[in-house]
């Protein structure tokens, strides 16, 4: 099997763009008072502390199996991920509290002009970068980056809607649509939480391949069959960036030992060119004995 690709580059991205992130958003919750850029601010810091899982999670899936973990380390993404949803419900928490708190108490708010103007610039990086992680978590079917990309982007629609809100503050000047603003973005953050506890469940659940894999692999399978040889029990999982998938080989009994095994090397070969990283276990059996019908709700 190839060595998994080192992909702990695009956590030290994430973690730069966090600090760079929280500088700004901070100055211009400083220069205007914005509960929502306050807000804005609060979800980068939590942005930052889920880079640095992102990166330890990443660092912990690279090692190779051991005596006590057979299959590898990959699921330790599914932590991250799992631990940057539960995050992003306190940072929510918080933002949801603090527009309450606000809405009653409003404030006039000062240098709106510069204090936007650095928020915007904020946005943008976090934007960049968000496009990048989730580009390379694709690429590299990591749920960590994907989970990290996904939550800067959702911080970039944050920043536009706090954005929006101080304008029509300024425009309209009722104080309380800082706050209006700020507790709808609060909402929005819990939403994306959901969704990543969610991701991260299913994998910890051994789901199985997408079914566009799933059919693809069958077809391979198919190019195989014949008279003599059938399959079933065909079952598939993802953990993390690592496949794995386990399937009973139905032949002749009368077949030599070495004529079963050159049969699942071709099979191996045959699924490892479409999905390298593919791990496969063939179980053969005798296609005459009814004992090897007895798992086929597999």
């Amino acid at each position: 099997m190839e060595k998994p690709t080192d992909l702990t580059r695009y956590a030290w991205l994430s973690i730069a763009a966090a600090l760079v992130t929280i500088g700004l958003k901070t100055l211009a919750w400083y220069l205007t008072g914005s509960v929502g850029l306050l807000a804005d601010a609060a979800e980068s810091l939590v942005n930052l502390v889920a880079a640095i899982m992102a990166l330890v999670a990443l660092t912990v899936a690279m090692k190779p199996a051991d005596k006590n973990h057979h299959f590898g380390h990959s699921k330790a993404e599914y932590f991250s991920a799992a631990i940057e949803g539960l995050m992003i419900f306190v940072a929510a928490a918080f933002i949801l509290f603090s527009s309450i708190n606000r809405f009653f108490n409003p404030q006039d708010l000062e240098n709106v002009g510069i204090g936007l103007a650095v928020s915007i610039v904020a946005a943008v990086v976090n934007g960049v970068v968000g496009i990048v992680l989730i580009r390379a978590g694709k690429k590299h079917r990591s749920i960590t980056l994907t989970a990290d990309g996904k939550h800067l982007m959702t911080d970039v629609w944050t920043s536009a809607g706090v954005v929006v809100g101080v304008l029509l503050v300024v425009l309209t000047g009722w104080a309380q649509l800082d706050a209006i603003v700020a507790f709808a973005v609060g909402v929005n953050i819990l939403v994306t939480g959901w969704q990543l506890i969610t991701q991260s469940t299913a994998g910890f659940m051994d789901v199985s391949l997408p079914k566009a894999d799933n059919d693809r692999i069958r077809a391979i399978l198919d190019t195989f069959r014949s008279d003599e040889i059938e399959f079933h029990a065909i079952r598939t999982r993802e953990a993390g960036r690592r496949r794995f998938m386990t399937v009973h080989v139905l032949v002749p009994g009368t077949w030599t030992v070495q004529q079963g095994h050159d049969l699942t090397e071709d099979i191996g070969e045959a699924l490892r060119a479409a999905y390298p990283e593919l791990q496969i276990i063939c179980h053969v059996e005798p296609i005459e004995d009814p004992r090897s019908y007895e798992d086929i709700e597999l």
